[in-house]
């Protein structure tokens, strides 16, 4: 699977200093005016789009080499504390490790760990903003100034993946994630946030724009690790799926084949299961050039074996479905 972060002293795709790290946020050079729409997106963008995507893959397979090469220059070879107590012998190792009972102990640890659901490292929020259809303009100019600057304190430990407007389902929603430093620095971060003097005013100013909020705490996937920055255009499709309770690891399962057959011909950014809010749901994003190339990736899908079986055997582990097109704001870092 593909590497976790990337470090770039630019958000441009063709930035040298290209490796691998988390998130960071550039304070936009000026607040955007108005709140990007589906109609900014013009039809003939589809090869520039496939041009970023390819450039954005290579440089991606690039860090993951070098960090690997960095990784086996560094490691030093040995046995584990398990393997060496094995090699060890004696009345204890034979107890723990020379009986059925021991040796299927043994087996099952290492299949929990193979089988774990999270990457365990990160946890993401997703906030839905629902917004006064005639205070779109004032909210994108009070949070696109806020958002950035919050991700570029360090003493804040948080980066943001991403912010996005719903142009196709609830319109004028806004949808952000967020990732932390496991629950630790979600704590962290919510503390460090609110004892800035400026969030009170933000705070306040804030709630006269929205008519609603809603966050949910996710870890994502452990085969689908969030994207890095990039900057590739287009437009994002957030699925959302509410499972039957007790089909997540089913979910899990069928989706680490499925991923493999769709990364073929689509686009991810990332898949979060919710731990904490909307239980039992679970969110994937893509990113397309338009919307017909959506369509047109969807359907090559189709072709490609194991895609069928994987719908075949989750549409059965489906309570509710929905699905948002979403457009990137100007200081979103995936976009």
């Amino acid at each position: 699977m593909l590497s976790r972060r990337l470090v770039s002293s630019s958000r441009s795709l063709g930035s040298s200093n290209f490796a691998l790290r988390s998130f960071s946020t550039a304070i936009p050079n000026q607040q955007p005016k108005r709140a990007p729409a589906l109609a900014d997106i013009t039809p003939d963008d589809a090869p520039k789009f496939e041009s970023r995507q390819a450039i954005f893959r290579e440089m991606l397979a690039a860090a993951k080499k070098k960090k690997q090469e960095e990784a086996k220059a560094t490691q030093v070879v040995g046995p584990g504390p398990v393997e060496a107590a094995k090699r060890k012998g004696g009345a204890f190792s034979s107890l723990i490790y020379g009986t059925k009972e021991g040796q299927q102990l043994d087996k099952e640890i290492e299949t929990s760990f193979s089988q774990a659901l999270a990457r365990g490292k990160y946890v993401h929020s997703i906030v839905f903003h629902d917004v006064k259809p005639d205070k779109v303009d004032e909210y994108v100019e009070l949070v696109g100034g806020w958002y950035p600057r919050m991700a570029s304190m360090p003493e804040n430990r948080v980066n943001l993946v991403g912010s996005w407007r719903t142009e196709v389902g609830d319109c004028d929603t806004f949808v952000h994630i967020w990732e932390y430093q496991k629950y630790q620095g979600y704590h962290a971060s919510l503390h460090s946030i609110a004892s800035h003097p400026e969030f009170p005013a933000f705070d306040k100013k804030l709630k006269s724009l929205i008519t609603s909020k809603k966050t949910s705490l996710m870890q994502e996937f452990s085969f689908w690790p969030t994207t890095p920055p990039r900057q590739l255009g287009g437009v994002f499709e957030l699925r959302s799926y509410t499972l039957h309770p007790g089909n997540l690891l089913e979910w899990e399962t069928h989706w680490r084949r499925g991923l493999k057959a769709r990364r073929e011909v689509m686009e991810g950014v990332g898949a979060w299961f919710c731990q904490i809010g909307d239980l039992n749901t679970v969110h994937h994003l893509w990113q397309f050039a338009d919307l017909e190339e959506r369509k047109v990736r969807r359907e090559q899908s189709w072709g490609i074996e194991g895609w069928g079986e994987t719908v075949h055997k989750t549409v059965p582990l489906i309570q509710s479905m929905k699905s948002r097109i979403l457009i990137p704001m100007p200081w979103s870092p995936v976009a």
